[in-house]
């Protein structure tokens, strides 16, 4: 019943209407299945070949558009290697902007955080960001590697456990046997969240030690403690002297001369420590923003991290 003007329709012309309806819809499924089928068959070329062969206006519906399709095509590795300086067996993880890499291609370290792993060391969104800034030229190309540490805050706690030895001699030996960071494997960054930021820091002031200091060191919400009651809790540090003689808000003007990024959520429970830091060491970049600890706030933050280690990737010879 048409309720607006009263009058019935005719029966045949309500079946008639039923079966067009039928056909439509079934023509229209047909039609579906046949994108995804194109779909499967065209992501899977895609995958393999680094572009996708379809449609921009195709790609916004399947909902992997970019300006750039080659973007969503970076790589990650996994290897197992034997760290002697750690006494065990190890992950070494890369995390690279394609699946073919140029040789030699510059790699900043990436350190987890506490209770963390090379796997989980890279805040999310990293590789697709690396990627996707890589692909359309906004950053040279570089890489990230990252490698089981443990939870001794970057340094040697027990004997034959020394993750800051694996970092400064055997990282740029296997870098080299890889083909990456060019002829000496030495990695031009060291990135690290948490307490991976703190042994960042400590990382780059070995470098500068060595007069082989890296072009850039960035952090996010580095472990800056402020108290040696709040830094005991952790059973890191055999004393209080331990700890300062490696804690870098101690020892800011060691690592001066070498870029610095640092960013931390104003939530967060290293804030002040952060701030304390920023205020002595004055980072190029410097961003504290709305945030708590962990990777809710550091995926916010990851374009930023990787256009400042862009700017300090060395030019290729």
């Amino acid at each position: 019943m048409n309720e607006e003007n009263g009058d019935a329709e005719p029966a045949g012309a309500v079946a008639g209407a039923v079966q067009g309806a039928r056909r439509w819809i079934g023509r229209r499924s047909v039609l579906i299945a046949g994108a995804s089928g194109l779909a499967v068959t065209g992501l899977a070329v895609g995958t393999a070949t680094g572009k996708l062969p379809f449609s921009q206006a195709l790609q916004r519906t399947l909902g992997v558009t970019s300006s750039n399709p080659t973007t969503q095509l970076g790589s990650t590795r996994v290897e197992r290697v034997y760290s002697a300086a750690r006494g065990r067996m190890v992950d070494l993880v890369f995390i690279l902007p394609s699946k073919t890499p140029p040789k030699g291609l510059p790699m900043s370290l990436m350190l987890h955080g506490l209770h963390g792993n090379a796997r989980s060391a890279a805040p999310t969104g990293t590789l697709k960001q690396l990627a996707s800034d890589v692909a359309r030229k906004a950053v040279p190309a570089f890489g990230f590697v990252a490698v089981d540490g443990g939870d001794n805050y970057w340094h040697q706690v027990h004997p034959g456990d020394d993750p800051m030895a694996m970092l400064l001699e055997e990282v740029p030996q296997w870098l080299r046997a890889r083909g990456f960071a060019g002829p000496t494997g030495q990695p031009f960054a060291c990135t690290g969240v948490s307490m991976g930021g703190f042994g960042a820091l400590v990382y780059t002031r070995r470098r500068v030690e060595r007069r082989q200091p890296p072009s850039a060191v960035a952090t996010l919400a580095p472990a800056l403690i402020t108290s040696w009651p709040e830094m005991a809790k952790r059973h890191i540090f055999t004393g209080i002297q331990d700890w300062t003689a490696l804690d870098p808000l101690r020892h800011v003007d060691e690592t001066k001369g070498v870029a610095n990024g640092i960013w931390c959520g104003t939530e967060d429970s290293f804030i002040t420590g952060v701030r304390r830091y920023i205020e002595a060491a004055h980072p190029a970049v410097a961003h504290t923003a709305h945030g708590k600890h962990g990777d809710s706030f550091n995926r916010t933050v990851v374009p930023s991290l990787v256009s400042f280690l862009g700017k300090h990737v060395p030019r290729a010879d």
